[in-house]
């Protein structure tokens, strides 16, 4: 029984999966962040594309 739980105890399976969520959360911030301080220039440009595609003629 002891032997089991220290062999649990230095399990490490779970390590690269906690790694990669990790990673995952710092680039969800980093892209948030990114959004938030270009927000606004990113409506007007695609605000200025939409205003110079027309649609199609009957």
């Amino acid at each position: 029984m002891k032997s089991k739980l220290l062999g649990l105890l230095k399990d490490e399976a779970g390590q690269g999966m906690s790694e990669y969520g990790l990673i995952i959360a710092l680039v969800a911030v980093v892209v948030i962040a990114g959004l938030t301080l270009l927000g606004g220039n990113l409506q007007s440009t695609f605000a200025g594309i939409a205003a110079k595609i027309t649609g199609p003629t009957p």
